[in-house]
């Protein structure tokens, strides 16, 4: 009788470690998938992540390569009209004011749409930028606002051709201390008329 009973406690006792090993193993893949799905954020669910209100960029440079990256999304990757409008609204937190009062949302996002839609019938995608060293950024001083410029260059491709894009970015400082985007301009004007020429 004893020995049935101990027989039958070993066998609770590893039915008993089947299923701490089992839960164990259930609680790894879970794991394992939450990571993957981490993993797969899209470009623009990443960029969109970023909270502008307690993570504004710190510095001119750092303005332009988040604004880059918002434009690497709009014209190279797939989003929902939602995240278009998110995406419009990240570019426009990051202009000046008298920029933004230029261009109300709605006429912006018009013409958002339909440049992007323009770049996607000539299968154009920005491809990377490159912004200015920190040292080549210009720091001056316009009507009492501290101002700064600085240049970035796109590379566009369009099937296997690369075409390059200068511009030149001035950015305005804020009452808050953040530099926001107040205007920006090819840098060589005969620059845009060279891509084209290339093109055909």
């Amino acid at each position: 009788m004893k020995r049935f009973k101990g027989t039958r406690g070993m066998i609770v006792f590893l039915i008993l470690i089947c299923m701490i090993v089992g839960y164990y193993c259930y609680l790894s893949n879970r794991s394992r998938s939450f990571g993957a799905e981490e993993e797969e954020a899209t470009p623009v669910q990443e960029v969109l992540l970023r909270d502008l209100s307690r993570n504004y960029p710190a510095s001119p440079k750092e303005v332009i390569k988040y604004y880059s990256e918002l434009t690497q999304c709009f014209y190279n990757e797939e989003y929902s009209d939602e995240e278009l409008e998110q995406l419009a609204d990240r570019a426009m937190e990051l202009y000046d004011e008298e920029l933004a009062a230029f261009q109300p949302k709605t006429s912006y996002l018009r013409l958002l749409k339909d440049e992007i839609a323009s770049y996607k019938e000539d299968d154009i995608e920005v491809s990377s930028y490159k912004t200015s060293p920190s040292t080549d950024v210009t720091y001056f001083t316009k009507d009492g606002r501290e101002c700064a410029s600085l240049f970035c260059t796109y590379t566009m491709r369009q099937g296997t051709s690369l075409q390059y894009l200068e511009e030149i970015f001035i950015l305005r400082r804020d009452e808050e201390g953040h530099w926001k985007i107040y205007g920006w301009e090819i840098a060589d004007p005969n620059m845009k008329q060279k891509i084209e020429k290339e093109d055909s």
